[in-house]
């Protein structure tokens, strides 16, 4: 067991060194109705037993190794013991985000072809309900079960006592689960992780962040706090909805962070957009690391007002199928800033080592071997490649997107790796900095050339009563019209509206770039996507302009 790769191999280890500490809680609230909801708390030895229980529980009901199975169960401590227990089982957990387009979610389910299927009793309806996960034939429900059949959690966990310690022996190229994508740019995609890709998150969160053991976490991204007991932290679940973090409670984050000594956050910018607004001082911090999409610059600094001047705030960079990338502290995030206002894209920072972060240039096509790229040096914007250590191999079932994201390397050694293309443009400056100018599907291509969301946005978005803008292409690629939608600051009246269009339209003259856009609509909110709340749909946005604009 001493060559075992597995993210669940920490939890007997930890157990053994500090078998009292909490490696997780559950805070008691009082929800709609009045109803209280208690206090629940993990030991790393509760952690570790009883996660050992549920995976020979699952063992003796058909979920072994290489069982893939679709985990639909809230933030708690039953999502954690079982994820942990299907990693000790060497089974294959399939998340994907259950707030997606119901017809998008099925399509998901149906590609991974789970053979199990543990959900909530609402899950299991809609499973009856809308066909969903149809090759499952094991079916577990954390809760009540009524008229769907299968088995309790609770009697899995009980089947499973007194078997003793489980640690499947998986080896580092073994599937350890498949991680769908947010489907901000299309249909979701499922990530093949591999428990290599699992360890190396951990070893490298762990030197980019300088996380030590002892430290309390409150992860408001769920499977963020599935790397807290692996790093020796404790998990404070918090009292919130995880798929809309823009309108989760301040007071109730406060609450948790004063009473149960959190000193790291986890969010994504539409979660530290709220901690901003509300604006009460954040003195028990010592780490804020916000990921998902880019941090706006007023957010990052209010936060750094809110915060210990010691305190470290991270914007890591990366992706579902690479991550983390490169990362940037909140003081040389700042110090970037006003470059960032004139078009200069985002700083995203360093790339975390041994990350080989590359630029090459801009395709749409399939790029079989590195050999046939064209690499690009220093300021040329182009599109962002990485290889490293959890760089993941390919999607489920998705052949054609696999071979239009990874190149094959050929390295000196004779040794073969996989690059990975982040679908992201940018570039390194002479600095060996990675700036971040927009997605590659959301570059907008006139006649003129290419125009970039990051570095277009962020120029009408100092603006005071503009809540943010979004860059869309109308018409045929190579001949596109750029409009610039804009999203009004909260409670300011239609009739202002005017005024603040012609406003943009002079502060765009001040640039070579934006001067080209000559189209101003306003919408009235912008939709973004289900698990940052950060990323904006600007395909959506894309259309609705198409019908506005004039020809």
């Amino acid at each position: 067991m001493t060559d075992t790769c597995n993210i669940a191999a920490a939890l007997p280890r930890l157990a053994a060194q500090s078998p009292d500490r909490i490696a997780m809680r559950c805070p008691g609230s009082r929800g709609a109705g009045g109803l209280a909801r208690y206090d629940v708390t993990l030991t790393y030895r509760e952690l570790d037993q009883r996660s050992d229980a549920l995976a020979a529980g699952f063992a003796r009901h058909g979920i072994v190794r290489g069982t893939r199975a679709v985990v639909m169960v809230r933030p708690s401590p039953e999502f954690f013991l079982l994820m942990f227990a299907l990693f000790k089982a060497g089974a294959v957990p399939v998340l994907v985000d259950p707030g997606i387009d119901k017809r998008a979610l099925k399509q998901c389910l149906d590609e991974a072809a789970p053979q199990a299927f543990i959900g909530i009793p609402l899950a299991q309806v809609a499973r009856l309900v809308l066909g969903w996960a149809r090759s499952a034939t094991t079916v577990v429900t954390a809760g009540r079960r009524w008229f769907w059949g299968g088995v309790g959690l609770a009697q899995v966990e009980a089947a499973g006592q007194g078997a003793g310690p489980q640690l499947a022996d998986t080896r580092p190229d073994d599937v350890a689960a498949i991680l769908f994508t947010s489907g901000s740019t299309g249909v979701p995609k499922g990530v093949v992780y591999r428990h290599r890709h699992f360890v190396a998150q951990v070893d490298m969160l762990r030197d980019a962040f300088g996380i030590a053991p002892g430290g309390v976490d409150l992860p408001t991204f769920p499977p963020f706090a599935l790397f807290d007991p692996a790093l020796g932290v404790s998990s404070i679940i918090p009292d919130m909805d995880p798929t809309q973090p823009a309108k989760a409670d301040p007071r109730k984050l406060l609450h948790a962070i004063e009473a149960f000594g959190v000193d790291q956050l986890f969010g994504s910018p539409a979660l530290m957009r709220v901690l901003a607004d509300h604006g009460a001082p954040l003195p028990g911090l010592r780490r804020v690391t916000s990921a998902g999409a880019p941090v706006p610059a007023d957010v990052v600094a209010k936060m750094r007002q809110l915060l210990p001047e010691s305190a470290q705030f991270w914007t890591p960079y990366g992706a579902t199928e690479c991550l983390p990338v490169a990362v940037i502290e909140g003081r040389e995030l700042q110090a970037t800033r006003e470059a960032t206002e004139q078009g200069a894209g985002t700083c995203v920072g360093r790339p975390v080592p041994p990350n080989d972060v590359r630029l090459i240039a801009i395709s749409d096509d399939a790029i079989a071997d590195w050999k046939d790229v064209v690499e690009l040096g220093a300021e040329a914007i182009g599109e962002i490649t990485v290889a490293g250590p959890t760089v993941t191999d390919e999607y489920f079932n998705r052949p054609q997107a696999t071979v239009l994201a990874k190149i094959r390397e050929t390295l000196a050694d004779g040794s073969v790796r996989i690059v990975h293309r982040m679908g992201d443009l940018g570039r390194l400056d002479a600095q060996g900095r990675l700036w971040f100018c927009g997605r590659k599907s959301h570059r907008v291509r006139t006649g003129l050339g290419g125009l970039y969301t990051e570095q277009v946005e962020p120029v009408f978005n100092t603006h005071p009563d503009v809540a943010r803008t979004a860059l869309v292409g109308v018409g045929e690629p190579g001949r596109q019209r750029p409009v610039l939608c804009v999203e009004m600051r909260a409670g300011l009246p239609r009739s202002e509206h005017p005024r603040v269009i012609e406003q943009l339209r002079r502060q765009g003259l001040g640039f070579v770039h934006t001067a080209r856009i000559e189209t101003f609509l306003v919408h009235p909110g912008f939709p973004v996507d289900i698990r940052h709340n950060a990323k904006i749909g600007r395909e959506q946005l894309a259309v609705w302009a198409q019908s506005r604009s004039p020809a």
